[in-house]
């Protein structure tokens, strides 16, 4: 389905239309409960669909829905009302579920760990999977070395495989400084490595 995904397409029929959503945002940020409630019902199918596109486990996709949905909540007064509101979420949402990934690798990671304790024996398929786990941490810590523009480059496009047109789009940038960002990423990144290993 298309990144550019239009209201129409997700939201219920009696949602608010997608070009109404900002002005919707502003009069919830000034405390309008209805139409905060009209910007939510809209974006709920939104949310689910993006979610969907990066989790595949469906328990773990709603647990990030529900996240999202929670810091959608407490986050609502950072968002410009001026710039379009579907960039903003989606960098939320993009960020959830990078976190829960993240938290579900390290999760897998100590249960491995526990069985082959118990078991005294090390299965092949699980030393693998702990090894890939470990690697995970590893890109995980090495990522926290950048600043936050170039760390969201490398997980839209290295890690999600976004094209330089959609990472533009997501991250509400230019392609030139996408590739900018992820030119000083990689740089940073490969300095670290030498610095680490060498």
């Amino acid at each position: 389905m298309n990144d550019t995904l239009s209201s129409e397409k997700v939201a219920p029929e009696n949602a608010a239309p997608q070009d109404a959503w900002p002005a919707l945002m502003r009069r919830a940020q000034d405390g309008d409960q209805r139409a905060y409630r009209l910007v939510l019902r809209a974006l709920v199918p939104v949310v689910r669909v993006r979610v969907r596109r990066r989790i595949f486990d469906d328990a773990l996709a709603e647990d990030v829905v529900q996240d999202v949905l929670m810091t959608l909540h407490r986050l609502r007064h950072t968002y410009d009302p001026a710039l379009p509101l579907l960039p903003w979420v989606s960098a939320i949402v993009s960020a959830r579920a990078v976190d829960a990934l993240r938290r579900q690798g390290r999760s897998r990671g100590r249960e491995i760990n526990r069985d082959e304790t118990l078991s005294g024996t090390v299965d092949p398929g699980a030393a693998a999977a702990f090894d890939a786990i470990g690697a995970e941490r590893e890109l995980a810590g090495m990522l926290n070395i950048l600043p936050d523009r170039q760390r969201q480059m490398i997980e839209l496009v290295k890690l999600q495989e976004m094209t330089l047109d959609a990472a533009a789009q997501e991250s509400q940038l230019s392609v030139s400084a996408v590739k900018s960002l992820l030119h000083r990423a990689i740089t940073r990144l490969r300095e670290h490595g030498k610095q680490t290993h060498g």
